[in-house]
């Protein structure tokens, strides 16, 4: 990598930096534009280099985000050396569950689109190494001893579960508070996988 693209990828970084500091403090209809560049130190033109408006940069932030989370998780399970796809999966969820208890403006920030970062942060971001979950995942699918059909919609619709129900079960602990809540989403995570074996 070059100095320009050394310096364009730190100011990048700055502007993601700044923008998610900024939204998770003063929200993001509190936050402007001039107030990113501003905090960030960047011309207002290389803003737009890189994000069309606030609500781009705040999706990529949150494709962003999650990507940082399932690729921390999936190298913690690859440091304890989890077999099989149902506990891979189960121990991938629980890590991002145990992250974001402990992060819930992260939580606040991401809301239930996990989904979103998991499965879309390339399309959003143009970058090519936001598509690794989705690619080890398929490795995941394809070292496990079943055969599975219609592994996206699986993988979207555990995702989508997980996202959405333990984000009112850690800040609003609905249905239940999030370790008592924690064996019923990873019974019908197992039943999801379950479902999609191919007999």
């Amino acid at each position: 990598m070059g100095k320009i693209d050394e310096n364009k990828k730190k100011k990048k970084e700055a502007l993601f930096n700044t923008a998610y500091e900024l939204f998770v403090t003063k929200g993001i209809n509190g936050t402007s534009i001039s107030d990113i560049v501003e905090k960030a130190g960047v011309a207002k033109g290389t803003f737009y280099l890189y994000f069309k408006d606030k609500y781009d940069i705040k999706n990529k932030l949150i494709a962003h985000k999650t990507h940082e989370l399932f690729t921390k998780a999936g190298a913690a399970m690859e440091a304890a050396r989890i077999s099989g796809l149902e506990e891979q999966l189960i121990f991938i969820i629980d890590h991002i569950v145990n992250e974001l208890v402990g992060n819930k403006a992260l939580l606040n920030f991401i809301s239930k689109n996990l989904v979103m970062g998991a499965l879309r942060s390339a399309l959003l971001s143009g970058e090519s190494s936001d598509a690794i979950f989705f690619d080890k995942y398929m490795m995941l699918l394809e070292s496990d001893a079943h055969t599975y059909e219609d592994e996206d919609v699986m993988l979207f619709t555990i995702v989508e579960l997980a996202g959405s129900t333990c984000y009112n079960s850690i800040l609003f602990e609905e249905p239940l508070p999030i370790e008592q809540y924690k064996p019923f989403l990873y019974r019908t995570v197992r039943l999801i996988i379950q479902s999609h074996r191919v007999k």
